[in-house]
C-alpha cells in the first residue's frame, strides 16, 4: 500500500517541506469561519471543508497545505441582516473579523508565500456571502506585487457539475455543504440531528439538508480536486522568475495595502448591504451592534 504523504505545513519537518516544494512549489490556503451550520454540523464547517478538499488535492497532485484560517468576515452590513433572519438570537459561536482585518491577514499570508518562493498559491474559502468576490478582487490587486501566481476562489467555483450532477454547487448547511463535510470529516456531521419537521430559523440550516448524501459528497470532492489540480497547473506554467517581487518585507506589505487596497476597500462587497432595501436588525438584537458599515477602519 502506498503511504499517503504528509502535506500539512504545520505537521511537516523541514526536510519534508523541502522535498514537497521541490516536487511541486505550490501552496494552498484554506479559509473559513466558525458559525452556525444547523444542529447537525460542526460550526467550523467552512474551513473544515476547504482544508479537507485542499488536503486531498495536495496528496494526489502535490503542493503544501497552509494552516487553516478560521477567522473570517461576518456580523456587519448584509451579514448582520442575514444572521438576524437565519440564525436568530441564539449564541452563534462565531469567529468573526471585520473585512479590513481579515483581508490584511490574507495579504500577510500571500507575503509568506512570496518570501518562501512558491510559484503558485490557491486561496480557497469555504465561507460564502460576498466575501469571495472581495478575495478575488484582493488577489487581482496584489498580483502585480508578487512573482507567485495567485488565484482566489470559493470552493463552489470548483464544484462542477455539483450535487449528483444537478448543478447545485453551493448552499448553507443544505444538501451540498452537508454532503461535502460528511465525505471529508464524517465525525463532524450528525445526520440524526436534522429534525423531521424543522422550524426556521434553525441555526441557519439549509432546507435541503435532509437530502444530503455522503456518496454524493465523495463525488463532489473528487470533482473539486480535479478542477483545482488543473488550475494549479495553469498557475505553475504561468510563473515567471523574472517578474517583480515587491511583497517581501512587512513594510512592503503595508505599502501594498496603502497603495492598492485601502483606497478601494469601501467598495468591497463585504462592506456593503446585500440588498439595497435591507432594514437594520432591531436595536435589541445582538446583530444590531455591527450592522452599520460606514465606520470602517482600513
Amino acid at each position: 500500500m502506498t503511504e499517503i504523504p504528509e502535506v500539512r505545513w504545520e505537521r511537516m519537518f523541514p526536510h519534508q517541506l523541502e522535498a514537497a516544494f521541490a516536487a511541486c512549489p505550490a501552496v494552498y490556503f484554506p479559509y473559513g469561519l466558525c458559525e452556525p451550520h444547523g444542529p447537525h454540523s460542526a460550526v467550523g464547517l467552512d474551513a473544515l471543508k476547504a482544508h479537507g478538499i485542499l488536503l486531498r488535492l495536495a496528496q494526489a497532485h502535490g503542493g503544501i497545505v497552509a494552516p487553516s484560517d478560521y477567522w473570517h468576515v461576518h456580523e456587519l452590513g448584509g451579514y448582520a441582516v442575514w444572521a438576524y433572519e437565519n440564525v436568530g438570537e441564539v449564541r452563534p459561536w462565531l469567529s468573526a473579523l471585520p473585512p479590513w482585518q481579515h483581508f490584511k491577514n490574507v495579504l500577510y499570508h500571500i507575503r509568506a508565500a512570496e518570501m518562501l518562493d512558491f510559484h503558485a498559491a490557491l486561496l480557497v474559502t469555504g465561507h460564502y456571502g460576498p466575501n469571495w468576490m472581495d478575495l478575488q478582487r484582493l488577489v487581482e490587486l496584489v498580483q502585480p506585487y508578487t512573482r507567485v501566481r495567485l488565484y482566489g476562489l470559493p470552493d463552489f467555483e470548483a464544484n462542477q457539475p455539483g450535487f449528483k450532477g444537478d448543478g447545485s454547487s453551493a448552499d448553507h448547511a443544505g444538501k451540498v455543504e452537508t454532503s461535502l463535510l460528511w465525505a471529508l470529516e464524517p465525525d463532524c456531521i450528525q445526520i440524526d440531528r436534522i429534525p423531521a419537521d424543522p422550524e426556521y430559523p434553525l441555526f441557519a440550516m439549509g432546507r435541503s439538508a435532509c437530502e444530503s448524501d455522503r456518496n454524493a459528497g465523495v463525488q463532489m470532492v473528487a470533482d473539486e480536486v480535479a478542477w483545482l489540480a488543473r488550475k494549479k497547473d495553469e498557475l505553475l506554467a504561468a510563473f515567471d522568475p523574472k517578474a517583480p517581487s515587491k511583497l517581501r518585507s512587512f513594510d512592503e506589505v503595508e505599502q501594498c495595502w496603502a497603495e492598492a487596497i485601502k483606497p478601494v476597500l469601501p467598495e468591497f462587497q463585504s462592506m456593503l448591504k446585500f440588498r439595497p432595501d435591507d432594514e437594520p436588525p432591531p436595536p435589541e438584537s445582538r446583530w444590531h451592534l455591527n450592522w452599520e458599515v460606514g465606520d470602517w477602519r482600513g
